[in-house]
This record gives C-alpha cells, sequence and structure tokens, in this order.
C-alpha cells in the first residue's frame, strides 16, 4: 500500500518520529495532570481551607503537604519533568521549527514554572508551615500570609503547567516537523 510522504502526516514506520510522538504525548498529559492537580487547590482547596478556623486550617494543610510528599504526586511531577527534559533534548536534537519551539518552551514552562516553583517558592512555604503549631496564638497571621503567598505561586504552577500542556498538545498536532 502507498502511504503519504507529505510533511503533514508521520511516516509509518518512522521509529524515531513515533517515539517522539509518544513521548510529548507523556509530557502532554503528565503536564495536564499536575496542572489540573494545581488548579484544584488554586480554585477551591485553598479557598475552602480559608474558611475553616486557623487552627484547623493550618493543620488540614500541614497533613496535605505530608500526604502530597508521596509516590503519587512526586511520580506525576517529576516524571512528568523527566520527560519534558527528554523531549526538549530529543526534539533541539531534531533541528528548529515551530514544533521544535513549541515543545522547548513547553518544556521550559513546565520545568521553570511547576518545579521550580515548587522547589524556590512553594515547598520554603510548606517547611515553615510544618513548624507551626496550628493552636498557638500568633499562627492566624502566620496562616493568612501563607495563604495569600502560597496561592499566588501555586497560581503560577497552574498556568505553566497547563500552558506546557497546551504547547505539546500543539506540537502533537501540527503537521510540521
Amino acid at each position: 500500500p502507498q502511504h503519504c510522504t507529505c510533511s503533514q502526516h508521520p511516516v509509518v514506520g518512522d521509529p524515531m518520529r513515533a517515539g517522539l510522538n509518544l513521548l510529548t504525548g507523556v509530557a502532554a498529559i503528565g503536564s495536564a495532570t499536575v496542572g489540573g492537580v494545581f488548579y484544584g487547590f488554586s480554585t477551591f482547596i485553598m479557598r475552602g481551607l480559608r474558611q475553616l478556623p486557623t487552627a484547623s486550617g493550618t493543620a488540614a494543610m500541614q497533613q496535605i503537604n505530608l500526604t502530597a510528599a508521596k509516590p503519587g504526586l512526586m511520580a506525576a511531577m517529576f516524571g512528568t519533568a523527566a520527560a519534558c527534559a527528554a523531549v526538549a533534548v530529543w526534539t533541539g536534537v531534531r533541528g528548529s521549527s515551530p514544533r521544535s519551539a513549541a515543545v522547548i518552551a513547553g518544556s521550559v514552562l513546565y520545568l521553570v514554572g511547576a518545579v521550580g516553583v515548587t522547589a524556590a517558592y512553594n515547598m520554603p512555604l510548606n517547611n515553615a508551615l510544618a513548624g507551626l503549631d496550628p493552636a498557638a496564638p500568633g499562627t492566624d497571621a502566620a496562616w493568612r500570609d501563607y495563604l495569600s503567598r502560597w496561592t499566588a505561586g501555586n497560581h503560577v504552577r497552574t498556568l505553566a503547567s497547563l500552558a506546557a500542556a497546551a504547547l505539546y498538545t500543539w506540537a502533537l498536532t501540527t503537521g510540521e516537523e
């Protein structure tokens, strides 16, 4: 059978292109998944915690932070980071094109905006929150400050992750190499 060899369709049997598409798809799904978790925190979880009394909200977030540092979220977050780094390098080696620019931009967004912001901004806030006694008298001001600052950083992580997913998806659907 004849196969289309135009640049808009992957050549059947091109294992390098198939592998790159698979890895780009993994990066897209991972970025969207992690972005969805962050979106939940930005849109309703933090708002719900804000409605609780300070001691209850602080204690709940301390427990959420302990639970978040388990394999489920860590595998999604750092597995996606590995896929993003690998697909950026692989795409960059294949040459410059609108598709490679989108993939590399998606990788930078995820690695800097999701992983980097988590490590440099949200984690230090979480570590400071872990040291608070939820029932202590000065906790209210610290909790309110945490809510504001942590949520702002989380908005950045959400937007970066979802934008990365959109760029990866576009790269998969464009006919350009």
